[in-house]
């Protein structure tokens, strides 16, 4: 199978990409604008892989879109603004990119006929839950801009199954971590500032809950509904490590090696959602379970950022 996918020099669509070219016989086209969170480096291993090809180009430019995805088989589209401070800082170009560049790629993909279209989403396009998780059929209740704009591109993707008849699905996972994530995001933040001496920025009182999914784990859920699931249908990811944010942060701080001294107390986020949880039996009727427990990939991660500087430091000077 030929492959399109958006956004492959990100974090979570470069660790597709490694996953994809390591257990199949697909050829991958990465189509990526390297904006900030992309990045060359994150598929420096796998260039040399006459399965594997990139375009430079921006998923809102219909005739590049158009010239690449041609003669591909399916559409893997993780490409994103996905950042919820800057969304709230500078909500624009979040609905450019998410919803805009969204309507462009499924509707370049109906006209050249591709078999499958996968989009990416997340689970903060449900909004915040007190108890118990969401399921894929209830209502949707974003809170910021970035889960907004989310929320949008789903509902433009699956409207193109309604319409056109474009094989979507569409994925919802909760909050990835692993090797190659931009460190604004929590996990590699706390790391990186840890490994530099820094102190880590805590929001509020440290109780709002995430589920932490490691990335490899993602993918391999992600791979199985692009191949396997069924089209116009919507998929939660989830790995049930569903912990306060004040518990990661005493993970993190152990495994580095400090203590509390090094928790810097910040004002909370505007309209931070205090707990997010999505049920996954959809998923897990396919076939899938998460193969990592957290607390060893956490350490993993860890490790794996103390181990490659030379990826991270240029990244957070602004090199």
């Amino acid at each position: 199978m030929r492959l399109l996918v958006t956004g492959g020099a990100g974090f979570i669509g470069s660790n597709y990409v490694h996953h994809v070219l390591a257990n199949s016989d697909d050829s991958v086209t990465v189509l990526d604008a390297l904006t900030y969170a992309g990045n060359l480096e994150n598929l420096r291993d796998v260039e040399s892989d006459p399965r594997y090809a990139f375009v430079h180009a921006d998923i809102t430019d219909r005739a590049a879109v158009l010239a690449a995805m041609d003669g591909h088989d399916a559409v893997v589209h993780f490409a994103a603004e996905s950042h919820v401070d800057r969304s709230i800082a500078s909500p624009d170009e979040f609905v450019r990119t998410n919803c805009d560049g969204t309507n462009v790629m499924c509707d370049v993909a109906r006209t050249v006929g591709v078999e499958r279209f996968l989009h990416i989403s997340t689970d903060e396009v449900y909004g915040s839950i007190e108890e118990g998780s969401f399921t894929e059929t209830d209502p949707l209740g974003p809170r910021s801009p970035y889960s907004a704009s989310k929320a949008g591109s789903d509902l433009i993707a699956l409207s193109y199954h309604t319409t056109y008849g474009l094989p979507v699905v569409v994925t919802r996972s909760s909050n990835n971590f692993g090797p190659y994530q931009f460190p604004e995001k929590v996990i590699p933040l706390f790391v990186t500032n840890l490994l530099e001496g820094k102190k880590v920025p805590l929001y509020g009182d440290g109780l709002n809950v995430r589920d932490w999914c490691y990335v490899m784990d993602n993918c391999t859920a992600v791979d199985l509904v692009l191949r396997t699931g069924t089209t116009g249908e919507i998929y939660n990811i989830g790995a049930g490590n569903e912990v306060t944010n004040r518990e990661l942060t005493e993970r993190i701080l152990a495994l580095c090696g400090h203590g509390d001294e090094m928790v810097e107390r910040v004002a909370d986020r505007l309209g931070h959602d205090r707990r997010y949880s999505v049920d996954t039996a959809k998923v897990e009727a396919l076939g899938w379970r998460p193969a990592r427990e957290l607390g060893e990939a956490l350490e993993e991660t860890v490790a794996w950022y103390r181990d490659h500087p030379a990826w991270w430091q240029p990244l957070k000077s602004g090199r």
